[in-house]
């Protein structure tokens, strides 16, 4: 018995026949089924029952389960425990990252990471969450950046770094000459919001929800499907905001927009890796999203 053996056993589990599993595996089916047929040699037991067309656990099989799934959680653990000294890595990473993060949070992040293992090369997409998703079932990417967490029964998903949204307001707004308002001020001028269902509403419309309000209580004059167009609006003075800290670095420092602090509400969110779960991330992927936790807090 070996992990690799392990490995196969868990993700035909997970996936539910041995095609899939060969698939995410980046194996033949007949390598797959091989490799179960000796682990089921070595305990002496069938493994799954294959009298039906779809591929189930024995009792057998279904005891062994819980040991894979710990071998595998312990050989993740292992890979993020030794990230810290693979400076030498080579490899080439494909991730996916929703909007905020793959325009605004990671670039300013790349060039560290690129300084610190400059054999690393990274090609990302910047596309929205099911597209991510669909991009990583067919295996075309290692993992994905997302702002919102997502149930999803193949995919593991864990928070890796922190974000804030804040009040944005046009740089001659009467707003702009505070520090600090309440959020039922803030609510008596008109917003210029994201899109129904981007992670930057979804985080706003919570925490509004969590004071008895919702965005029908605002004075929503626009809403936009990007963050680039949610600033250029403001900037005309169509409206307030609010939008990540992270990307309104610019035009703070330029004077255009001002932060403002809503001293009743707090908008923090948490952005998510995800991957699936039958799926050994490459040891240059857990470098990546080590690296990210700990740089985080400095973004």
């Amino acid at each position: 018995m070996n992990f690799h053996q392990l490995h196969i056993f868990y993700t035909v589990s997970e996936r539910g026949s041995f095609s899939a599993a060969a698939q995410t595996l980046h194996m033949t089916q007949p390598a797959v089924t091989m490799q179960v047929q000796a682990l089921e040699d070595y305990f002496g037991t069938k493994l799954f029952d294959r009298s039906s067309k779809k591929i189930i656990l024995s009792e057998a099989g279904r005891a062994l389960l819980p040991y894979a799934r710990r071998s595998i959680m312990l050989m993740r653990e292992t890979d993020q425990a030794m990230s810290a000294f693979t400076h030498m890595l080579e490899g080439r990473l494909q991730l996916g990252a929703s909007l905020t993060i793959g325009e605004y949070v990671l670039p300013r992040l790349l060039g560290p990471f690129g300084r610190e293992y400059p054999n690393i090369s990274i090609v990302m997409k910047v596309m929205n969450t099911s597209q991510i998703m669909e991009e990583i079932n067919k295996h075309q990417l290692n993992f994905g950046l997302i702002e919102a967490p997502v149930a999803h029964p193949d995919m593991e998903v864990e928070p890796v770094m922190g974000d804030e949204l804040k009040l944005i307001v046009p740089g001659d707004h009467p707003l702009a000459e505070r520090e600090e308002v309440m959020l039922e001020e803030a609510l008596q001028y008109p917003f210029v919001l994201r899109e129904q269902g981007s992670g930057t509403r979804q985080v706003m419309e919570e925490q509004l929800m969590s004071k008895g309000l919702d965005s029908s209580a605002m004075k929503i004059v626009m809403e936009l499907g990007s963050n680039g167009a949610v600033k250029s609006a403001v900037e005309a003075g169509l409206g307030l905001t609010i939008i990540s800290t992270s990307s309104v670095k610019h035009e703070v420092a330029l004077g255009l927009m001002k932060i403002v602090n809503i001293s009743d509400a707090s908008f923090k969110r948490q952005f998510y890796a995800i991957h699936l779960k039958s799926t050994l991330l490459p040891i240059s992927a857990v470098t990546f999203l080590t690296f990210l936790r700990q740089h985080s807090s400095g973004q």
